[in-house]
């Protein structure tokens, strides 16, 4: 579903707080969103419009999935050059710094959401109304959402309760640590949890599996597998979800919020954006990044040439598993299978670009059609969900459900059972994790997954043990909490 609305963009980074207006997903709003204490909040309408502000701070987590692509071995940064978006190139080689344009986005964008989500958190019992549980449990899991992805790039942050934060505080609020941050996400899941509403909805907006499935892997990356094998199961057991029997649609527009969608963040192409003013794109802005450089052809558009994969990448695949030729294209093959495609050659051209997310002809962008993309961020998949109840159950001794679950999504990728696991133990924990690279090629998981498991120095080129675990609060953010704030270790 792709409606617009009127809605409150409350940007925030801890150096300044500004306010504006675009045009998101959900409802129809027509009414001009003011932010003022004193006269809001007095309504269900103004929750629900505060709310729809914080959900569009998620479609700005492009950027989040990009660079967990290029920071692993999945892909190479590419581009026209290897001047071209220094800040990516800087991740890939594992050389960023504090100060990285780019890192400091993913900070000041999911900080963001945070300040908007504690904008309702703040005025919570302003007004009474029926069902406005809901809604808190909705901004409370978006809060975590935002913490998560905090947590796993910066470590330990700043929090500060209910309450937005305001200029000053980096002085004064320090860093929690990082199992403080996550005391807080858990505290806000289980309540989105228990407070979810469960009938029908629109299209994109949090559902009771996807807060339990949230739960689950927050409890995972914690090594916390017993809870996370638990919550995970209960996602499975509902009966909600299931694997789409055509693998080849999950990442087309008509298979966008399918059955086996969790949770998706919603994107569309009626709002344009130049590199001025990223953030302001309703659109996925990294489908452009992707694409072909100067593609003439059916089927895509051209874009930028980045996040190529590699070949190690590419031949991750087994024969027969159909997930390859839909996670990556292989554009030579396509040209000699295609007369007349014609197509640039990038910085680190691989031959190979990420198809999951790449430029569609069709997709009817308003805008610039390499900045503003309808396709959906298919966030948490049921794919996923079964991967990661299988490297739950896989740790806990359990590997009768942990082969019952990998064999699901295996079973899906090559039509049959015949290339089921077998295997136990530490063994079947190596398959796991290999199957998670397969199925989640290109959707920004690797570089994560591979940190948590301990096994990122020997995967990834430049990895420093010690330091690249986390990447570096932004330099600005460091001065202006006048020595408040430790900056990560190596950095």
């Amino acid at each position: 579903m792709k409606k617009n609305i009127i809605k409150a963009i409350v940007a925030f980074s801890l150096l300044g707080l500004y306010t504006t207006s675009c045009t998101d997903d959900f409802v129809d709003i027509q009414t001009p969103y003011t932010l003022d204490s004193e006269t809001y909040f007095n309504s269900e309408e103004d929750y629900q419009k505060a709310l729809i502000g914080v959900y569009d701070i998620l479609q700005s987590t492009y950027v989040n999935v990009l660079l967990g692509e290029i920071a692993s071995d999945n892909t190479l940064c590419g581009g026209e050059s290897a001047t071209d978006t220094p800040g990516f190139q800087q991740i890939d080689n594992m050389t960023h710094t504090p100060v990285n344009p780019n890192l400091k986005n993913v900070w000041d964008w999911m900080f963001a959401g945070v300040n908007r989500a504690n904008y309702i958190m703040e005025y919570q019992d302003k007004t009474d109304f029926e069902g406005k549980q809901y809604i808190i449990a909705q901004t409370r899991f978006l809060r975590a959402y935002f913490h998560f992805e905090l947590v796993k790039w910066f470590g330990g942050i700043p929090l500060k309760g209910d309450q937005r934060f305001v200029v000053g505080d980096e002085t004064s609020i320090p860093r929690a640590s990082k199992e403080e941050v996550y005391a807080s996400i858990e505290a806000d899941l289980q309540y989105a949890v228990e407070n979810m509403y469960t009938g029908d909805q629109q299209a994109g907006r949090i559902t009771l599996g996807a807060a339990k499935a949230l739960l689950g892997k927050v409890y995972l990356y914690q090594n916390k597998f017993s809870q996370a094998a638990a919550i995970l199961e209960e996602v499975i057991q509902s009966g909600d979800y299931s694997l789409e029997s055509d693998y080849n649609i999950i990442f087309e527009n008509e298979g966008e919020n399918g059955s086996g969608s969790v949770f998706e963040v919603q994107y569309t192409d009626q709002e344009g954006a130049g590199f001025e003013c990223l953030q302001c794109s309703e659109g996925n802005v990294a489908v452009g990044f992707n694409g072909p450089r100067n593609y003439v052809g059916p089927l895509y558009d051209s874009g930028y040439s980045f996040n190529v994969p590699t070949q190690e990448a590419y031949d991750a695949y087994e024969p027969g598993d159909i997930r390859r030729d839909v996670a990556i294209l292989n554009i030579e093959a396509w040209a000699a299978a295609n007369p007349g495609v014609e197509y640039g050659i990038g910085y680190e051209h691989t031959g190979y670009f990420n198809k999951k997310y790449i430029p569609r002809q069709g997709d009817l962008n308003l805008g610039d059609n390499k900045l503003t993309n309808p396709n959906n961020y298919r966030a948490i998949r049921y794919a996923d969900v079964l991967l990661m109840a299988a490297e739950a159950y896989n740790e806990t001794g359990n590997d009768e459900k942990a082969r019952q679950y990998v064999n699901m999504v295996r079973a899906r990728a090559f039509g049959d059972n015949n290339h089921n696991f077998t295997s136990s133990g530490a063994a079947l924990g190596d398959q796991i994790w290999a199957e998670r690279r397969r199925e989640l090629m290109g959707e920004g998981h690797r570089f994560f997954d591979l940190v948590r498991t301990g096994r990122a120095a020997s995967a990834i080129e430049g990895f420093t043990t010690g330091k690249n675990e986390l990447f570096p609060i932004p330099y600005e953010e460091i001065q202006f909490s006048n020595g408040n704030w430790e900056q990560n270790p190596g950095y």
